[in-house]
């Protein structure tokens, strides 16, 4: 279902929702959620990396030192248990390192950065480069001409071979494109992102993604990737290639596919709008996205996956208070609220099959509306 009649109410609102934009928000947001949910625990945000990294260090230990040691047919099976659970474990971390991004571990800017730094780069991720993009990408969501990342394009500017990808092995082509290349595209060729008019590329300081304030620390980014590059070399050379593949390799191709799936899912659905520069408005952008369910992988991803609304009206929450500001806004949001409890196979086939591109709303009140759309 579409959301025509909440698009109608925030068409007729949109002067009050701008001013939400700046203070009125804040004071919004104060009086919608507890106080202590805007507190961040520089103890209580070490306490859950302490552990993620814990139980990876455990996992990594017994799969290095006893998976080699089983029959064959045993060590078929350990591997992809090492894997699921090392990939969970790692996807925690990575959101750890997210909230880093967003001043949401302490309440030191430095602690965020030196932290996020660390951990964006053991899992090869350029910190500062994906921290500007991201705060970027929040401060622009659903805009058509200014979001970074996972922008619709209008069916006149579809590439021809969309619509002979129109079927089901076409639509399950482009999925396993997506989550196991996507992520790599998306940092070096700015893939599926803003349409900018030269070069834009996260590892490149002169790419216009950053203004000029910010080039020294793409440069500290690329340095911290390449020096973990070079460490894997030198295990590669030490433990053999097979080794590094299993146990860092395969787990981090896993943690790239599930962040696409879900960044890809909490922006694409039949009932989230887009806007041009008519209609769009913070307040309206940071309400374009749904809430999706993935079970056990919720408390993995210390409910990045069901609390994502909420991380977009207010980033600085961390992910331990963001369960309870989620139930705290649900009642005063009401229909602006959108959760989709769809198994996340269905719900990614259906999506790629449903929103394929964006077109106008017919209404001629909103014109700079889009909604998703596959008829060719």
């Amino acid at each position: 279902m579409k959301f025509t009649h909440l698009e109608n109410l925030l068409h007729k609102e949109r002067k009050t929702a701008r001013r939400l934009k700046s203070g009125h928000c804040r004071t919004w947001s104060q009086k919608a959620i507890p106080p202590h949910c805007f507190n961040r625990s520089i103890l209580r945000s070490f306490s859950y990396l302490l552990y993620d990294l814990t139980i990876s260090f455990i996992l990594y230990y017994l799969a290095s030192r006893y998976i080699h040691l089983l029959p064959r047919n045993l060590s078929y099976v350990a591997w992809p248990v090492y894997w699921f659970f090392q990939s969970s474990v790692l996807g925690g971390v990575w959101v750890i390192a997210h909230e880093c991004g967003h001043h949401a571990f302490s309440n030191y800017q430095w602690v965020d950065d030196t932290v996020g730094f660390l951990l964006h780069s053991a899992l090869l991720v350029p910190y500062f480069s994906w921290k500007y993009s991201h705060r970027r990408h929040h401060s622009n969501t659903s805009s058509l001409e200014r979001d970074e990342v996972f922008v619709p394009k209008l069916k006149s500017n579809l590439p021809s071979l969309v619509i002979y990808l129109n079927n089901p092995p076409g639509r399950v082509l482009y999925i396993l494109f997506v989550h196991t290349l996507g992520w790599p595209l998306y940092l070096i060729f700015n893939y599926a992102g803003r349409n900018y008019d030269r070069f834009a590329c996260h590892f490149y300081p002169n790419s216009p993604i950053y203004s000029k304030s910010e080039r020294t620390q793409i440069i500290v980014s690329d340095v911290g990737v390449v020096i973990v590059t070079y460490l894997l070399y030198n295990l590669v050379m030490t433990k053999g290639l097979t080794w590094v593949f299993c146990t860092y390799g395969v787990p981090l191709l896993i943690v790239n596919i599930s962040l696409i799936c879900v960044t890809f899912l909490h922006h694409t659905h039949s009932s989230l709008p887009h806007y041009d520069s008519t209609e769009w408005d913070w307040l309206r952008g940071a309400l374009a996205t749904v809430d999706r369910d993935y079970g056990i992988l919720n408390i993995t991803g210390h409910n990045i996956t069901n609390t994502h609304v909420t991380h977009h009206l207010f980033p600085k929450i961390p992910h331990y208070h963001a369960m309870e500001a989620t139930k705290a806004i649900k009642p005063i949001l009401k229909d602006y609220y959108r959760f989709d409890n769809t198994p996340i196979l269905k719900a990614l086939y259906r999506e790629a099959k449903e929103c394929v591109y964006v077109k106008s709303d017919d209404n001629e009140e909103a014109k700079g509306v889009f909604w998703f759309d596959n008829k060719f």
